[in-house]
């Protein structure tokens, strides 16, 4: 991906599939496979920011999973599916360091279906925010067809507008 990048043959978005989280059994602690998981991700995403430089300043860079993870473990030592997960983004127009969204918590009554954590942000949000404000796609109806993506709504992750950039 780096590579891409770097090549300056005009990339403005790049796709990663990255395998093996669908497991169900024996997640384990610090040394569990989820663990480990989390620990490569980490890695690379320090690896390619580091890798980028000063080119991280024009990059949006998002992780997100199509499923979530239950709250609560199962007889397997290992969580299902659930409904809620989160994304991380990094970049130069991203707000960094803050948790965007509401934290329902963990306690059983705040739980869906007292097993997974309740949505309260969708990804359709934050994406539109990126596309609108980052890339500059001025109508987001083609992209999320019936979903209300008001700007008014936008969690405020990105920095400034693609326009104040011209």
């Amino acid at each position: 991906m780096g590579q891409l990048i770097k090549s300056d043959i005009g990339v403005e978005v790049l796709f990663v599939d990255c395998g093996g989280w669908d497991n169900h059994v024996n997640e384990g602690g610090v040394q569990g496979q989820l663990s480990n998981l989390l620990k490569d991700l980490g890695q690379g995403l320090a690896a390619f920011h580091r890798d980028m430089g000063d080119r991280m300043e024009s990059i949006v860079f998002v992780t997100m999973s199509e499923f979530g993870r239950t709250a609560k473990e199962n007889g397997n030592r290992g969580t299902d599916h659930g409904r809620a997960n989160c994304m991380f983004v990094m970049g130069g127009d991203v707000k960094g360091g803050h948790v965007y969204g509401k934290w329902p918590g963990l306690a059983e009554h705040q739980l869906n279906e007292g097993r997974d954590l309740a949505l309260t942000t969708d990804f359709r949000s934050c994406w539109g925010e990126i596309l609108a404000k980052h890339v500059g796609v001025p109508d987001l109806a083609p992209v999320f067809p019936g979903f209300d993506n008001n700007s008014r709504k936008f969690a405020g992750l990105i920095r400034r507008s693609w326009r104040a950039l011209l």
